[in-house]
């Protein structure tokens, strides 16, 4: 039996492996299971001041939600504490950039959200009322001025909105930087190791996976995305009622490339307000998503035709890109509570197991923010002082 280890060899942007026989047994301070936005930043916060152990199942990695998402930083997006992560997890982009070393990770791009009928209009009333005083908040824009932005529009809106602070991410890189860096903190990552059995070890934790390790850690932190109820019910802890949703996302060719950029700037992300489809320029190609939500057991996700023909319908009655094609398809799960707050924390019958799921359709965007906030939770410690959210509002106990 093997499983696959990094080695920690210098390099930028690569993956370095060895595939060895498994090491029988682990102890370390903290073991996080998971190995997507969450898991890796999560435990490069952690293993500034503890020993950490990271388990992957798969033997790539990120595989799933993280490498699936579109990766856009928008200010202002999803529920108020998400709005509040994404806030604070702006300059902590650039500081990252600096100290783990990567190529830039984030790169300019509006977003346009559109009312173009009844619903959508609504919309775009009810979020600029939400978010009316918070920190780069959506503004109202003239419908005529939104065909100015994005002249691929077939007609003026009913109502417009414009975000000028988001950003592409560039997903891989921050994950890459943020693995690389807990390895430079001593941190261990093993892959191809799907936890099997946790199970209580005196005062500490005992987990086991199907490659055959076993590992003693004083805390485990559960960040195992639209899995991470199951990881909880194999410790025997209580369910945090989490949602995943399938998301599904189309490449599409443009048949005028020249049209995906407007007086040398990009043409920005396009969504509709009332939340039924958004586009996204990507290269010579344009993302397209029919913005679904459909419940699905964690897994491997896998777009549906239907679901991809309705975002090419949706987006071919507002714009004039003229999309016929599909040069790849793929679907994504987000996982959500059920108040579609982040979950962190550990129940209090259940001390030294702790949650950081539930990020939703914000995982990359927040990800700064919101690792160190649940790594300060984890550990006891104050929480951030640029994070302007109240950990109780995040806290697993919200949800008994």
């Amino acid at each position: 039996m093997t499983t696959t280890v990094d080695s920690g060899r210098p390099g930028r942007h690569r993956f370095f492996a060895a595939t060895v026989a498994p090491v029988e047994s682990h102890d370390t301070d903290l073991v996080v299971i998971g190995g997507g936005i969450a898991g890796v930043s999560v435990a490069y916060e952690l293993a500034a001041h503890d020993r950490v152990l990271l388990l992957e199942a798969e033997v790539d990695m990120p595989v799933h939600s993280t490498a699936r998402s579109a990766a856009t930083y928008i200010p202002g997006h999803g529920s108020g504490p998400f709005r509040a992560l994404i806030d604070a997890s702006g300059p902590r982009f650039a500081a990252l950039q600096t100290e783990l070393d990567t190529p830039p990770l984030l790169s300019a791009r509006p977003v346009l959200h559109l009312g173009d009928d009844d619903e959508g209009a609504a919309g775009i009333v009810a979020m600029l009322a939400e978010q009316r005083g918070e920190p780069n908040a959506p503004v109202a824009l003239d419908p005529v001025q939104a065909c100015r932005y994005a002249p691929v529009l077939r007609r003026p809106p009913r109502a417009a909105a414009w975000t000028s602070g988001s950003a592409d991410i560039d997903a891989i890189a921050l994950h890459d930087g943020y693995r690389r860096g807990l390895r430079a903190r001593s941190g261990t990552v093993l892959r191809g190791a799907r936890v099997s059995a946790i199970s209580r070890d005196g005062s500490g934790w005992l987990v086991r996976t199907a490659a055959g390790h076993r590992v003693r850690a004083a805390a485990v932190v559960d960040a195992a995305g639209s899995w991470a109820d199951e990881v909880a019910a194999l410790a025997g802890v209580p369910r945090a009622g989490l949602t995943p949703l399938r998301r599904t996302i189309a490449a599409c060719p443009v048949p005028d490339p020249s049209v995906l950029r407007v007086d040398g700037s990009p043409l920005p992300l396009i969504a509709d307000a009332a939340e039924r489809w958004y586009l996204k320029p990507e290269a010579d190609t344009v993302l397209v998503s029919p913005a679904d939500r459909t419940p699905q057991a964690p897994g491997d996700a896998r777009p549906d035709e239907l679901d991809v023909a309705l975002g090419l319908d949706r987006i071919g009655e507002v714009t004039t890109l003229g999309l016929r094609s599909v040069r790849t398809a793929w679907a994504g799960l987000r996982t959500f509570a059920p108040d579609r707050a982040p979950v962190l924390g550990e129940w209090p019958d259940h001390p030294g197991f702790h949650f950081v799921a539930g990020q939703g359709g914000s995982g990359i965007e927040s990800a700064p923010a919101l690792a160190a906030l649940a790594a300060s939770m984890i550990v006891g410690r104050p929480a951030p002082a640029d994070v302007a959210l109240d950990p109780a509002v995040c806290s697993v106990t919200r949800l008994r």
